[in-house]
């Protein structure tokens, strides 16, 4: 079968060669997102592939175009530049670690799971044969996601909540290794490295690249004896109740990741993570804007012509605020530091008491003969002033 034809670099990241290396690095970062195959671990077995080899595709190209000098040879004389050197020259392309590279662009703790990226394979120069050093992996085991629902008091000071989770875990008969008597033997396909070799030739000599053993999926050894309360895979099903410390602040939505705390890695591999989606549950009483809350105050006409003092709730217990004479419906009084935890920073938002003046629906005939009254005298008669009369200058409130 032909081997399936390799896309130019620039092409992978819809860069160009004039791109400066933040496009690089941005592109690169935008198909690391798309293609990470935690983002397809519930898709079919066919996105699941594609997300792979996408990924890897993507983190190939990046890696040479990020790197002046392997860009310039690449410039110069494409993939041949890379597989085996120009003109036998004997620079070689090395085996790169995945991890590095999403750290650099992502930031430290970007983790792809431990390791180089088993997909990926080394390149030699021009008569270069391959290190033959052992280059055995360990598999990982998927990521799990739960949803964990919060109530505002839980979001406003974090808290602790323990699951049951379902997951895979170590088979505890064979210790996770998934043989029946403990003993394995030399995988015959790659001979204990994990890894097989293949040599090609080209115009430019002979160049090999080395892949993970079909045979042991680079464990460099074999079952003999599969244990039979696991089936040879070293894990099984069984329950975990995890504690999950839920930091103040977050929000509908955000996802947190425990390391480690995933499916247990077939033969005593990397456990998977599990990623905890939040959820909020809706107040009675407060809109919330990110860190800001909202409260909605109704007030009487009385209250609003004459003033008074109302009762109004906060995250932390209830708070008197003054209402002045003469208040007007829709003014907006701030309570600084009444809101919620910012998440990952200092402080506390705001809260904001929205007044109402509310209007009966429903008056009595003793109640209308006064505001028949009342309606004659020139203080009840509307006279706003400029400032009143604005729209912005209601709602530039909510933001001073």
């Amino acid at each position: 079968m032909a081997e399936k034809q390799k896309r130019d670099y620039y092409e992978v990241l819809g860069v160009n060669k004039s791109s400066t290396p933040d496009e690089i690095k941005s592109a690169y970062r935008k198909a690391a997102l798309k293609w990470h195959p935690d983002k397809w671990v519930n898709g079919t077995d066919a996105e699941k592939k594609t997300a792979e080899e996408n990924f890897k595709e993507a983190s190939e190209a990046y890696s040479v175009l990020s790197d002046e000098n392997k860009k310039a040879r690449y410039d110069r004389y494409g993939f041949a530049g890379m597989d085996g050197g120009a003109a036998g020259g004997g620079f070689g392309f090395a085996d790169f670690d995945l991890n590095d590279i999403l750290n650099s662009v992502f930031g430290r703790g970007f983790d792809f799971g431990g390791g180089s990226f088993s997909g990926f394979s080394g390149f030699s120069g021009f008569g270069r044969g391959n290190s033959g050093g052992s280059r055995t992996v360990r598999e990982r085991g998927s990521n799990l996601r739960v949803k964990v629902k919060l109530n505002l008091q839980e979001i406003a000071h974090g808290t602790k909540k323990k699951i049951k989770v379902s997951k895979y875990v170590s088979c505890t008969h064979c210790h996770g290794s998934g043989s029946e008597d403990g003993q394995t033997e030399t995988c015959p396909t790659c001979h204990g490295r994990g890894q097989v070799v293949q040599t090609v030739n080209s115009f430019f000599g002979q160049m090999q690249t080395a892949s993970v053993c079909p045979t042991c999926n680079g464990q460099g050894t074999v079952i003999k004896k599969k244990c039979t309360h696991c089936g040879g895979e070293g894990i099984t099903k069984g329950d975990e109740v995890i504690e999950i410390d839920i930091p103040a602040g977050v929000g509908e939505g955000m996802q947190l990741t425990m390391r480690g705390k995933g499916n247990a890695g077939p033969h005593n591999g990397v456990n998977g993570d599990l990623l905890v989606l939040i959820e909020e549950e809706a107040h009675p009483d407060f809109e919330r804007d990110e860190s800001t809350l909202i409260y909605n105050l109704f007030i009487t006409i009385p209250e609003a012509i004459m003033g008074t003092q109302a009762e109004v709730p906060t995250v932390d217990g209830k708070v008197r605020v003054k209402i002045a004479p003469g208040t007007q419906s829709g003014k907006v009084l701030r309570l600084r530091g009444k809101g919620l935890p910012v998440l990952n920073g200092y402080g506390s938002g705001d809260m904001l008491v929205n007044v109402n003046v509310w209007i009966p629906k429903k008056i009595n005939k003793e109640e209308e003969k006064l505001l028949q009254q009342l309606a004659q005298s020139e203080n009840f008669k509307p006279n706003p002033t400029a400032e009143e009369k604005s729209f912005f200058s209601k709602i530039k409130d909510y933001f001073n």
